[in-house]
């Protein structure tokens, strides 16, 4: 089996909130793709619930795009702790972390219901399990931790 990058990180060493570039990979044609780890809670001490989670990924996925050129997409890790979040290009890991606290800040203090994008059984594969309450109180924890620009200490914060 091929090795992948986050299962040989040591998730007991991490401090979340973090932004780290996992790697850069180059396409066919030279094109560069980024991969960062957007990790919003410490790994195996807690984790966002689903329907908060869900919330947070749908509107990043719109609110990011306003605040950084070249997101080809963000998606949940598994264990719920944070994103993976690919991108063409090497944007500067301090130029990610702006675009998430603006958009977390929005998520925060700005965004309604009615701005919450995919968020009907047309749009979505499971609709009916979001909740804005808990992407509005998350986004708030994380930002009044502070995201740092290093994994392993409290950088930038």
């Amino acid at each position: 089996m091929a090795e992948v990058e986050s299962f040989t990180l040591d998730h007991t060493a991490v401090l979340a909130p973090y932004i780290r570039r996992i790697a850069v990979e180059q396409g066919p044609h030279g094109d560069a793709i980024s991969n960062f780890d957007i990790r919003f809670v410490q790994p195996n001490e807690g984790e966002i619930p689903t329907a908060g989670l869900h919330t947070i990924e749908h509107l990043l996925a719109s609110l990011l795009r306003d605040h950084l050129n070249g997101v080809i997409d963000i998606s949940p890790f598994g264990c719920r702790t944070g994103f993976h979040l690919i991108t063409w290009g090497e944007p500067a890991v301090a130029d990610v972390a702006y675009a998430v606290r603006e958009s977390l800040a929005a998520i925060a203090t700005d965004i309604t219901w009615e701005q919450v994008p995919g968020v009907d059984e047309i749009s979505c594969g499971n609709y009916r399990d979001h909740s804005l309450h808990s992407a509005r109180e998350w986004s708030k924890r994380i930002l009044a931790q502070g995201i740092s620009l290093d994994a392993f200490s409290r950088v930038g914060v």
